[in-house]
């Protein structure tokens, strides 16, 4: 709806209307109206924006957006942009942009700022202090509440979160409280008597996905984030972490649809760059497809035989590779969750093969009775099919479950071993399982 009335406000040129509009608007719902309207117009309604509104929009726009309106921008307006961003976010604008707009914003940032963000720019890609904001409330351990409630008033405005505050001395984190603490103590009482000494922290180089699920298993608000001298150095706040496991969640599904990952949305990404994505990956599964294609070269005399086996060989195929994506797809879950850990290796192997035995016996059951009624009463063939049921099940489940467990523990990513490649995986073990088992009943 107010997608509608901000294009009839535009088309009327009534702006002080539109300001007025704008600002009952979400940032997010402002950067989706951007997205579907020309970019003169997109100008327009960034200029009519107050600074603070302005600089959350920017933050949350597609890096197309961003370099088109730096381009467009004046220094001055992109100055106030830049000053009410928090330094996190500037940073992750920084590093999307191409070198000579990155030096344009730079440019019209403060030195003291600059040096902040060049700091930041210097964590290793991915790593907690790439991510964290190092504008956080810092108390002493000597201060009164009354004391700390007023440096909160004072400084909080420019600070990301204010709802846990960080006691230091000399640097060094010794202690947090929570604002709530604060406003329920006595302003006499000193910081050292009700802070909490135990505080949960990260370091500046340790994972990003680490420290996001840290904050997801402990319900933090924000972790304080230090270095190797144990300083305090940022924090890493929720909105930041869910950010994160976002990004990690959009790269496990691509690596588990056999797509390279990409930073770019859908739209964003070109057709040239989505078939680049895609074609590794099928390149390789197809390749690698070709030692089933040998494999059944070498029983063309058993086929000849008996040309019947050909018909089974889509459905074994077929349930092998879901058998084995079900197993793969829920221990990778488990893994991205923490619920699953390599020293459960045999834990996970034993429960999956029970599993296995049942769907197996379950399958084989139904499958034999179906081709002991349709390929005229041979009770040899619909046993065959039965035991080679059972087998492939048994397999992909413990191939599904044991090799994102093992790609975890050699530093992989267990999305890599997801459908496309258990599948392939499979196809190979399930027509070698099913002609043994065939030549060996048949005694071919």
């Amino acid at each position: 709806m107010k997608k509608e009335q901000v294009e009839e406000l535009l088309e009327k040129r009534e702006f002080k209307e539109l300001k007025e509009l704008l600002e009952t608007m979400h940032p997010v719902d402002i950067v989706e109206i951007l997205e579907d309207i020309e970019q003169r117009q997109m100008i327009l309604i960034f200029r009519l924006l107050a600074k603070e509104e302005a600089a959350e929009v920017f933050t949350d726009m597609n890096s197309d957006m961003r370099e088109y309106l730096i381009n467009a921008l004046t220094d001055s307006e992109l100055e106030e942009v830049m000053d009410e961003m928090y330094l996190d976010d500037s940073v992750d604008v920084l590093e999307e942009m191409p070198a000579n707009v990155v030096d344009r914003l730079l440019s019209v940032t403060d030195e003291e700022t600059r040096q902040k963000i060049n700091a930041l720019l210097q964590y290793p890609e991915d790593s907690a202090g790439s991510i964290m904001n190092v504008e956080y409330i810092s108390l002493r351990k000597e201060m009164t509440v009354e004391e700390a409630i007023l440096k909160i008033r004072q400084v909080g405005i420019n600070r990301e979160t204010i709802y846990t505050c960080y006691v230091t001395e000399k640097k060094k984190l010794i202690g947090a409280v929570d604002v709530k603490d604060l406003l329920t103590a006595g302003e006499s009482r000193l910081i050292e008597e009700i802070m909490d000494e135990n505080v949960l922290c990260a370091r500046t180089l340790d994972d990003q996905e680490e420290v996001a699920s840290k904050i997801r298993k402990y319900g933090l608000v924000a972790i304080p984030i230090i270095d190797h001298e144990n300083c305090l150095v940022g924090i890493v706040t929720v909105d930041d972490a869910m950010l994160v496991m976002q990004e990690e969640t959009t790269e496990d599904i691509s690596m588990m649809a056999g797509v390279s990952p990409n930073e770019d949305s859908y739209f964003g990404t070109s057709v040239f760059q989505h078939a680049k994505n895609r074609s590794l990956w099928l390149m390789l599964l197809m390749l690698s497809a070709t030692v089933s294609g040998e494999i059944l070269a070498h029983y063309e005399k058993a086929m000849a035989a008996m040309p019947v086996l050909i018909t089974f060989i889509p459905m074994l195929m077929g349930t092998s590779g879901n058998s084995g994506s079900q197993s793969s797809t829920m221990v990778i879950r488990g893994l991205a969750v923490g619920e699953i850990q390599f020293k459960d290796f045999f834990r996970v192997v034993f429960k999956e093969i029970r599993v296995a035995l049942i769907v197996g016996v379950l399958l084989a059951i139904v499958n034999g009775v179906r081709v002991y009624l349709m390929y005229d009463q041979d009770l040899t063939l619909a046993i065959a099919i039965g035991i080679t049921m059972i087998a492939i099940v048994c397999m992909a489940k413990c191939v599904g479950c044991t090799l994102p467990l093992l790609a975890k523990k050699i530093g992989l990513d267990p999305a890599l071993m997801a459908a496309p490649l258990i599948s392939t995986i499979m196809d190979t073990c399930t027509i070698l399982m099913y002609f043994a088992i065939i030549t060996a009943l048949y005694r071919m």
